[in-house]
């Protein structure tokens, strides 16, 4: 029997309107109160929108004076696809309304302003378009005259997001240069300062290179949209296909910025990718060139830091005074999968932000699922279509496992044609998913999380209507399939939603600790928005990056570390700006210490899956870029207590001439316990630990008192218990002593938050304990 539901929660995009309210005694509000589904058929008669109609004034009349009133109030009655209606009513009654059982949902009719592209406002540079006085933007004058370089997959220098307009002079500390500034090159003006190419260690793998590789151009996408988030200049309207449309900007917008193109694409049988010996020439120049800020959104497996040319290349930036950040990589949510750990850079790990590209599922047994998508494409009509699984739909010679995965050639467009087909996430990329989908015939594509992928969803540019949905309503999807023998469902347009929550949460896909290379030492350093994020795009390749793909577009939604990373390189231009006398180590302190670990809810940072995230996903926390200027206390590092951890690493004198070019003598005695991280480690706790930290004024005169949230199953005592400062530049130290507690058999890791205060300032530093483990 054919179905005859038709819609679905905010079906077809609301487009919703705010009205101008006359003067009034009463407190009034435009609301939409959605009510799920029809009764009717697919193609309503008058007569059933007739009957639609009515009901709600019948519905509303029951908490106004009367049916007439009703009437009055309601402005829109939805009656074709959507069930609901829109109204103007008091507070008391919208509340009320409801509480109706036959009430799906009661919200605020908002007017929809032109937003920016939204995650600088989450970090609270400015909020609805306005950046208030007390921005870290304003203190940090946007970042002027700082540099910021990024070693990536070069530049698409046409981007608006590059444009010098309103900048002076290049800086004259400046040495750099733009390599092949040509118009098929790179041409650099006094936003762009900098532009070179690093293939030699690409091409001594991949053979000769032709012209096209003698630049620093972008032709996939990923290093323009990097630094353009790190330092892109004000951009208004932008969008990606007219979704999340506002002013681009990156997070130092007057910061100059330098493309070093040290990534490349793949060449016959030949991987891409950023070959070491790039990497390193790339780091070589950089810091040659006079930057202050190096981002690096790439990286790959664990190895020492001697055989590590983002180590040994950020090690070199170090003693230079310049602070390197870098992604902690994509291998999540699996423990131990973090990369770029070395001490002597910032670890960026990645979590969502308080927007969504929402777009909904509506099954034929009534149910309204939620997704993400930035398909730019609708459905052929505003109707149901048949639903079909991978599995179902699989070709007589493959397994129902490959099928529901949507792998290349595994499926039957006898099967699929003219209808919504549903994937499973997993194995091949999401977008391929829907291009196999779209190949075969279907109209649209459900995309199911697997268990481990949880509720992390990502709005992809899809080439076909699409929605990503969480694993459970995935579940839901895959048992309404199994539930009967005529499946339907329809998928709604995208639409901008603002103001989610809970956010942040860590994404799956962000790489977690523990830091398997150096246990003692917490990464990720912090977390900071890393999905969906709009940013600035080439347009040389499709926002999908597949051959497949001819759609242009200026600006892109990307996901993963290498997309939070640049959003603390940006941050950290601020502080350069604002503290040109602090060194990358107080930086990275200052970010870290002012973390948060709360959400918009106020709850605990939650993982993909809901549980409860740990330092393990998110290090100090969210960074806070307004609280980070103003850290009250730093935990401070030298160049010699990183030489001093090396030696601690039984690196020998010749070892640490990849470090350092002057002879440096190893001290007789080192322990990893005093080195001054900003987060703190007992590792192998098998009675007691304890530690030694040093923290540096740099606020005003102040007297801190401690404050401890224990690791469960673990005591914790400091001393001294309180710390006072009559100057700045002054520096304290304390001790903390980690004892197992007698009541608790501890099997595994625990944390907890030291905390130093003094009244105005909260200096946090993450506590992770392990015990030891007999083998």
């Amino acid at each position: 029997m054919r179905l005859s539901i038709i819609s679905s929660p905010l079906l077809l995009s609301f487009f919703i309107l705010s009205l101008l309210q006359p003067p009034t005694f009463a407190i009034k509000k435009s609301y939409v109160v959605y009510l799920g589904s029809h009764s009717h058929g697919l193609k309503p008669t008058q007569t059933d929108i007739d009957r639609v109609t009515d009901s709600h004034y019948e519905l509303l009349g029951l908490f106004t004076e009367s049916k007439e009133k009703a009437k009055e109030k309601i402005f829109y009655s939805y009656t074709n696809s959507i069930n609901g209606f829109s109204a103007v009513l008091e507070e008391e009654e919208a509340s009320a309304l409801a509480k109706h059982p036959d009430v799906i949902s009661v919200f605020l009719n908002k007017a929809r302003k032109l937003h920016t592209t939204h995650s600088w406002g989450f970090l609270g540079l400015e909020k609805d378009g306005v950046v208030p006085p007390s921005s870290l933007w304003k203190k940090a004058r946007y970042g002027e005259d700082v540099i910021i370089g990024n070693l990536d997959t070069g530049v698409w220098p046409e981007s608006k997001s590059f444009s010098d307009e309103g900048l002076g002079p290049v800086p004259s500390k400046w040495r750099g240069i733009c390599q092949n500034a040509t118009k098929e090159g790179v041409p650099c003006n006094r936003k762009l300062i900098g532009a070179r190419y690093f293939n030699k260690g690409y091409g001594s793998i991949v053979g000769h290179l032709n012209s096209s590789f003698q630049t620093a151009r972008d032709i996939e996408g990923h290093g323009t949209h990097t630094l353009s988030t790190a330092a892109g200049n004000f951009v208004p309207g932008a969008n990606v296909f007219g979704n999340g449309k506002g002013t681009a900007k990156g997070g130092s917008p007057r910061a100059r910025v330098a493309a070093y193109k040290v990534c490349w694409p793949a060449v016959g049988v030949n991987e891409g990718g950023c070959y070491e010996a790039d990497i390193l020439a790339g780091f070589d120049v950089a810091i040659s060139d006079g930057v202050d800020v190096l981002s690096v959104s790439l990286g790959g497996a664990i190895d020492e830091y001697s055989d590590d040319a983002i180590a040994i290349g950020s090690f070199h930036a170090f003693k230079k005074g310049i602070t390197v950040v870098a992604s902690a990589g994509n291998s999540g949510p699996g423990p131990g999968s973090v990369s770029n750990v070395a001490p002597w850079l910032i670890t960026v790990g990645a979590s969502t932000l308080d927007r969504a590209f929402t777009i909904y599922v509506a099954l034929g047994n009534r149910k309204h699922l939620k997704g993400v998508s930035l398909s730019q494409k609708s459905l052929p009509a505003r109707k149901f279509y048949p639903l079909i699984s991978g599995a179902r739909a699989k070709a007589s010679n493959q397994s129902e496992e490959d099928a529901n995965l949507c792998k290349p050639g595994t499926l039957d467009s006898k099967k699929v044609k003219g209808k919504i087909l549903v994937c499973l996430r997993g194995v091949n990329p999401r977008v391929e998913k829907g291009h196999v989908a779209l190949l075969a015939g279907a109209v649209g594509m459900i995309l199911a999380n697997d268990e481990e992928s949880g509720n992390g969803i990502l709005a992809d540019a899809h080439l076909l209507p699409a929605a990503h949905i969480i694993s459970t309503d995935g579940q839901a999807v895959f048992s309404y399939l199994n539930s009967t023998k005529d499946p339907w469902a329809y998928i709604t347009n995208v639409r901008t939603e603002l103001g989610t929550k809970p956010a942040p949460f860590m994404a799956s896909f962000s790489s977690r600790g523990p830091n398997i290379l150096e246990e003692s030492i917490l990464k990720p350093d912090i977390t900071a928005p890393g999905v969906s994020v709009i940013a600035a795009f080439t347009l040389a390749t499709g926002p999908t990056d597949a051959a497949y793909d001819k759609r242009r577009i200026p600006f892109n939604t990307e996901s993963g570390t290498s997309m939070s990373c640049p959003h603390v390189s940006g941050i950290v231009g601020l502080l350069k700006s604002l503290h040109p006398d602090w060194s990358p180590a107080a930086i990275r302190s200052a970010i870290m210490t002012t973390a948060t670990t709360r959400d918009n809810n106020g709850d605990p940072i939650l993982d993909s899956s809901n549980t409860r995230a740990t330092p393990f996903a998110y290090g100090a926390g969210h960074v806070q870029p307004n609280r980070a200027a103003d850290p009250g206390l730093v935990y401070d590092l030298t160049v010699n207590d990183f030489l001093n951890y090396l030696c601690s690493r039984g690196y020998t004198a010749k070892g640490l001439k990849l470090f350092t070019d002057k002879p440096y003598t190893c001290p007789k005695s080192f322990s990893l316990t005093d080195f001054n991280y900003p987060s703190i480690s007992a590792i192998n706790l098998n009675d007691t630990i304890t530690v030694t930290r040093r923290v540096k004024n740099v606020g005003s005169p102040g007297k801190y008192y401690i404050h401890v949230r224990e690791p469960t199953g673990v005591l914790v005592s400091v001393t001294p218990i309180t710390l006072e400062f009559k100057k700045l530049g002054e520096e304290k130290t304390f001790k903390v002593t980690f004892k197992l507690s007698p009541k608790w058999k501890l099997k595994d890791y625990t944390f907890g938050i030291l905390t130093w205060s003094d009244g105005k300032h909260f200096v946090r530093s993450p506590l992770v304990v392990r015990p030891y483990w007999s083998h």
